[in-house]
Parts: structure tokens; C-alpha cells; sequence
């Protein structure tokens, strides 16, 4: 079957273009329940060609219904995965050159751009020009290629050749931080019992106190304290450690000090964030997502590293195969060796896009926007007696509840969720459920927090 893609490319532009102008009148999530979807799809593939018209009509009355709208204005839960124009726009450039982007060979333009662009975000968040930076997929890669070199440093490399028996190491991060730093010690072959969660204080950043009790703890019983994580706004309610105190034991320890920066990095372009955070600058790594704050879609990491040598040394091949020789790129940049995969996408161009489309001023004014506005629905929280705030408000993420039992605010949040104009997600606060609102999708306004607000308080009356 001859298929005209002109013409199919226009039909996916318009309704690109229409589905950004109209996606508030979605359903915020999909009303659907478990296996609605699969039974409407073949069990088998096609044997013959399917014309791309039918094709896509499948996708608005098959797929659409299912679909949790990210870029919805009123999508306030999880944190933002936002999207923008320009971000769309070379994500359809990247997908129709094709490119895999391994080494400088294989697309020099691709490396070099990548060089580029984070040299751009190392000045956009004033990092120390000693950092490199490279784009990985995700910030739980990230820290995961942060947690191996530390181990092979720790280790003058030995557990890249020899393994990991007979190596005590030991790793920390307070009890609020990601999950994927579970994971990571996990893949890394460190065990999960070598992790020490430390507790946090009322504001949820780590005690810096049991920090240093639980190290002298490990060095004591013969353990090598190797890698230690800070968060500049935890998952929970975006609280910040106190990053100097950290990096100052992580020196005196000689302790690998990364920073989970993964959503509220982004801010760092504003000075008063950088006072927030004061002792960033002195990590020996640091992620932050720009597919989450700055208007990149997924995926696209920025992580930054202090130690490039001994991250090369951890991940580039002893033993080159022939078929990656590049004679004549002996000495450029190759990304291969800076990460876990072999195979990498094209992410710069949507970074150089959007970065190019709205400038720095504009983003900064955007990220300030957003935390005006989560600075509002707190004073409209704080105004009515039936809600409390739960934690301190950091950036644009809130968390607040109803003066009432978890049980009736997980009813609250179900009702809100359940309307299809909201959808939030929550979180423990001092052992207590609290809604969790991240006011930070590309496209929100004040009048979709306020339309949202109004719906939580009428929610809640009717509940109560």
C-alpha cells in the first residue's frame, strides 16, 4: 500500500496544533478502568498494511481516552513533565533525522551541540566552570552513574575488575530523599542494608547531627562511607538539606557528595534560589531535569560532574571492539563512554530550541511566576480555617490538608481527581497525608489555580 506522508504529516500537525490550543477541555486523567484499552486491541498484528487514516482515527478513539493529560493547566500532581512549541517542534526534527548519537563520529553536530548546551546550564545555575556536563535520560540514571564512579573511586577501581566482595562501603541520604537512590545502591552491588536513611527534622531536610553520628557509626565498625546524596527539593514537598553543612563533612570524610536536583534545580537561575542552596557549587556531582522545569519533554537529564576523569575510567571499555573505532575522532568528545548505554538520542536540539525560543529572561520569568502563584494558593490555603499547611513552601510545589483524619483528606483527593477538572497526588508530612499541588505546568495561570482551589474547597464541604 502506497502511503502519502505529506499528507499524513499535515493531518498530525493540525491536530498537534489543535490538541495545544484545546487540551483544558480534556479530562484532566482518563475515567477508563483496568483493560478497557486492551480489549479494544487486536491480539495479533495486522497481516496486511493498515491505511494511516484509519490508523489514526484508532489513536483519537482508542488512545486519547486513555491518556492522563501531562500538559492539562490543571494537572498539578507528581511534578510537571512539561512540554513546549519549540520542544515539539526539534523533537519532530530529532525523530526525522534518525540519528544515534554514541560517539562524535556518528553525529558531530550532536556532541557538539550537547558541549554547548550545558555549558549554557552550568552558567544558567552558576555552577563552578570545573564541572563537565552530559544529558542522560533521566535523573535515576543520573544518580546512578554518580553512585558507580564514587564506588570506583572509593575503590582505587578495583570493583570494576575484581567486583564487589570484600568491600565494605557504606552510603547515605535522609529518609525523605528519591526512591531510584534505593535502586541505584541496588544495581550498584552495594546492598541495601549499606544504605543509611537518615531521619529528617520538622522542615523534612536531613539531620545533620545523625548524619555525622552514623558515619563515625560505619567507620568505627570498618565500613567505607563512599557516597552521600543531598536533596535541593525532595519528592515529597521539594524540602532542601543544608547542602554546605553536608559538603563540608563529605570533604573532611573524603565522601562522594552528589545533589538531587532533579525538579528544583531549574531554579537555580534565580539568585534567591541560589542563597536556598547555598553549597551546590561545592558537590562533586549534581543532576537537574529540564524535562521537568524548563520546558524540555521527556527525556532530558543535565548531569553534572566535578571528577570527569574518573568517570571516564569507570565507564570507557578497556578493550575497544573495532566496530566503534573512530580513527579520525580519536580526540573529540565520544558520550558513549559517560554513561550506562551505548545508544544515545539526540536531546540538545530540544534544548537549544527552547533555550533560543524563550531566552533566559523569559524561563526566569516563568519560574518565578509559578512560585508567585503557589505563594497565593498558600495565602488562600492559610484563609480558611478547615485547611492547614503541612510543610514549608520552598519553590511552587505546596502541601496543605484538611484539618481532618487521613482518611477523609485521601476521600478529598479522590473526589477531586474523580471530577476530571483536577488531578493531584499526595504525600506523608510528620506521618500525616497531605494533597501535594506543584503549580508548574507550562501553560497554568492564576485563574486555573484559583478555579482549582475553589473546587478543593467546595470538595471538601461536601465531604465533610
Amino acid at each position: 500500500m502506497q502511503q502519502d506522508f505529506k499528507q499524513a504529516l499535515a493531518e498530525v500537525s493540525e491536530w498537534m496544533h489543535a490538541y495545544q490550543q484545546n487540551v483544558v477541555k480534556y479530562p484532566v486523567i482518563s475515567a477508563l478502568t483496568g483493560g478497557d484499552i486492551l480489549q479494544q486491541l487486536p491480539n495479533f498484528a495486522p497481516r496486511d498494511a493498515t491505511h494511516f487514516s484509519d490508523i489514526f482515527e484508532d489513536f483519537k478513539n482508542i488512545i486519547l481516552p486513555g491518556i492522563t493529560h501531562w500538559q492539562h493547566p490543571q494537572f498539578f500532581g507528581y511534578f510537571p513533565s512539561n512540554t513546549s512549541p519549540p520542544s515539539v517542534l526539534a523533537e519532530m526534527l530529532v525523530a526525522s533525522l534518525g540519528v544515534q548519537c554514541m560517539s562524535w563520529l556518528t553525529s558531530p553536530a550532536a556532541t557538539e551541540l550537547e558541549i554547548r548546551m550545558m555549558d549554557w546550564l552550568r552558567d544558567l545555575w552558576g555552577l563552578p566552570e570545573a564541572f563537565s556536563g552530559v544529558i542522560q535520560d533521566s535523573a535515576s540514571s543520573s544518580t546512578l552513574i554518580a553512585l558507580l564512579v564514587a564506588r570506583e573511586r572509593a575503590t582505587l577501581f578495583q570493583i570494576n575488575e575484581t567486583g564487589v566482595a570484600g568491600h565494605k562501603l557504606s552510603a547515605y541520604c535522609s529518609s525523605e530523599a528519591h526512591t531510584s537512590i534505593e535502586k541505584a545502591i541496588k544495581i550498584a552491588g552495594i546492598g541495601l542494608q549499606h544504605l543509611r536513611k537518615i531521619p529528617v527534622d520538622e522542615h523534612q531536610s536531613i539531620r545533620i547531627d545523625l548524619l555525622q553520628q552514623a558515619i563515625s557509626d560505619d567507620i568505627e565498625q570498618g565500613y567505607t562511607p563512599f557516597f552521600m546524596v543531598g536533596a535541593l527539593g525532595t519528592t515529597g514537598s521539594t524540602a532542601v538539606d543544608d547542602l554546605a553543612a553536608m559538603a563540608q563533612i563529605a570533604k573532611a570524610q573524603q565522601i562522594w557528595f552528589h545533589i538531587d536536583a532533579a525538579y528544583a534545580g531549574s531554579a537555580l537561575m534565580l539568585p534567591k534560589v541560589r542563597e536556598l542552596a547555598a553549597g551546590y557549587t561545592d558537590a562533586d556531582s549534581m543532576v537537574v531535569n529540564p524535562h521537568k522545569w524548563l520546558l524540555c519533554n521527556f527525556d532530558c537529564s543535565a548531569f553534572f560532574i566535578r571528577d570527569k576523569e574518573s568517570l571516564l575510567k569507570t565507564f570507557t571499555l578497556g578493550l575497544i571492539p573495532e566496530y566503534l573505532k573512530s580513527p579520525n575522532s580519536t580526540d573529540q568528545t565520544n558520550f558513549m563512554n559517560w554513561g550506562v548505554g551505548l545508544g544515545r538520542r539526540f536531546r540538545a536540539l530540544k534544548l537549544w530550541f527552547v533555550m533560543r525560543w524563550y531566552g533566559v529572561e523569559g524561563l526566569s520569568q516563568l519560574i518565578r511566576y509559578h512560585i508567585d502563584l503557589s505563594a497565593e494558593l498558600e495565602c488562600w490555603v492559610r484563609q480558611d480555617s478547615h485547611f492547614e499547611v503541612s510543610a514549608k513552601r520552598n519553590f511552587n510545589l505546596l502541601c496543605f490538608r484538611l484539618k481532618a483524619s487521613d482518611e477523609i483528606n485521601l476521600g478529598l483527593l479522590r473526589r477531586i481527581n474523580a471530577s476530571g477538572k483536577v488531578f493531584m497526588t499526595h504525600t506523608k508530612i510528620n506521618q500525616q497525608l497531605a494533597l501535594r499541588m506543584v503549580i508548574g505546568q507550562t501553560e497554568v495561570n492564576q485563574q486555573h489555580v484559583r478555579e482549582a482551589w475553589q473546587l478543593i474547597q467546595s470538595s471538601a464541604k461536601d465531604l465533610m
